[in-house]
């Protein structure tokens, strides 16, 4: 609260934002004007052009600030930050072409102007927000706009905080205080160290902020929160339940009482709706496109091993534990494939101890020899998983999704079971397009528990992308 320093970079970010997009504009007028002999549309002269600019930016920056663009949490993630400035620069241009259209004094002397703007206003304004946080951490450095911190809580996560904003050139923040009940915080030694907490509560001339990392009793927490009140000092809590980090959390109200809401999964409420949307639309269109090629592989199964059937399926476990059989077009020899034995029954008999370790290990084999050499093919372009496509139909499956597993398996998640099965096993995820048999086990569970916490439409269009890319190059990046 005493601090002004955010308030001042994002008033520093809206000034740059106006010269960004004012010299963007500028740029291309003389670019077309100057530089192009073509004749114009329009005549508009150079000092009308720049009067009626400085009317109508105003507008894209509304826009920007709409989009949370001079927001602390949208600057601060420089991805989240560049999708959102695209975004504005798209909808501040169309305003202003429809401004154009609407009245009579023309803005634009060719309609190549506004082209060249748009193309010039995105690369001037992220270049110009990357000159202001250089400048920034320059004045961190030196101990302009660092908000100083003092730390109340004597846990793991207190440790790591020291650590992560400790750097005060990166971070903006300063820690000058530490209450840490008996344990010693490793990654601040300049902190002074404060043996009590009323000690600590009664040194907060220079504080900015007090983030405390521990539950006390209601009422020493509630004394913690009414110094900083008192002192308008900002507070911040962070709970050390390593569980409230994942997923996707909200804060609501429950009856009048405000409550942290802790989802297994960021797939839920319409997002959920659109991937079933999507699923069944993407299924019906691939099934229709996929009968040619179950035509032809089907025949080429048949002459290579004729006793068994094209199609083959497996039991699998979907959402919230529920057992279905994902087909598959057949890759292995029949006697193989029955299920009278298991893998490892299999490999033993073959005098292939080699295939069980590499088998117990990853539950995949890399070179399997009972795959016929169409099967090989099929599996390294990923088409034996085209019938899957009926399961998605069905709703069994999802087009993107974690790996379906076996009963047996899913063991292997242990405790993180739940979480896994909180959304649908997929066609294709993660994993398959992160390495597929070139990475382990446990690094396959980790890349499907990250898409299960961090779910986005955005995510599955980039990991069905790159699907298409493993089908073509059969390898996974």
């Amino acid at each position: 609260m005493k601090n002004n320093a955010s308030i001042a970079f994002s008033f520093m970010l809206l000034v740059g934002d106006f010269l960004a997009l004012l010299g963007s504009f500028v740029a291309a007028y003389f670019i077309r004007v100057q530089l192009d002999p073509r004749p114009l549309a329009e005549q508009v002269a150079g000092s009308t052009y720049l009067k009626i600019l400085i009317i109508v930016l105003p507008f894209y920056l509304l826009v920007f600030a709409l989009l949370g663009l001079y927001n602390k949490d949208t600057y601060e993630r420089r991805f989240a930050e560049i999708g959102r400035l695209l975004t504005g620069t798209v909808i501040g241009m169309l305003g202003i072409i429809a401004i154009d259209f609407a009245t009579n004094q023309p803005i634009f002397p060719a309609r190549l102007v506004p082209v060249y703007a748009l193309g010039i206003s995105i690369i001037f304004v992220i270049f110009s927000r990357a000159i202001l946080r250089i400048l920034r951490r320059l004045l961190f450095h030196r101990g302009v706009g660092v908000n100083n911190v003092l730390l109340i809580g004597g846990t793991a996560v207190t440790d790591e905080l020291a650590g992560f904003i400790g750097n005060t050139g990166h971070s903006g923040f300063r820690i000058i205080g530490i209450f840490s009940g008996k344990r010693d915080i490793q990654n601040s030694k300049k902190a002074r160290r404060f043996k009590d907490l009323d000690s600590a509560l009664n040194s907060l001339k220079d504080v900015h902020t007090i983030i405390q990392t521990e539950l006390y009793s209601d009422e020493i927490n509630g004394k913690i929160i009414d110094t900083a009140r008192e002192n308008h000092i900002a507070y911040k809590f962070v709970p050390t339940n390593s569980n409230l980090y994942t997923g996707n959390n909200q804060i609501e109200l429950f009856h009048n009482f405000p409550v942290i809401a802790v989802h297994q999964t960021a797939l839920i409420g319409w997002g959920r709706i659109a991937k079933r949307l999507f699923d069944i639309f993407a299924s019906i269109i691939g099934l229709a496109i996929s009968l040619p090629i179950f035509l032809v592989v089907g025949i080429i199964i048949k002459a290579t091993d004729p006793s068994g059937p094209i199609f083959y399926k497996h039991k699998r476990i979907s959402r919230f534990g529920t057992s279905f059989y994902a087909h598959k077009l057949r890759s292995m020899y029949w006697k193989y494939s029955t299920g009278s034995k298991s893998d490892i029954e299999i490999f033993r008999e073959m005098n292939r101890e080699d295939l069980v370790q590499e088998w117990t290990k990853n539950q995949k084999i890399k070179k399997d020899p009972r795959v016929m050499r169409v099967g090989r093919f099929t599996r390294k372009t990923s088409i034996d998983e085209l019938p899957q496509l009926w399961n998605v139909l069905k709703g069994e499956l999802s087009l993107i999704g974690p790996r379906p597993v076996t009963k047996s398996e899913l063991e292997r998640y242990k405790k993180a079971s739940s979480i896994f099965l909180s959304v649908k096993p997929g066609i294709t995820g993660l994993w398959q397009v992160s390495g597929r048999n070139q990475i382990s086990y446990e690094e396959r569970i980790a890349l499907d528990l990250y898409y299960v916490r961090h779910w986005s439409f955005l995510l599955d269009m980039k990991i069905l992308y790159r699907t298409l890319l493993v089908m073509i190059t059969g390898k996974g990046q």
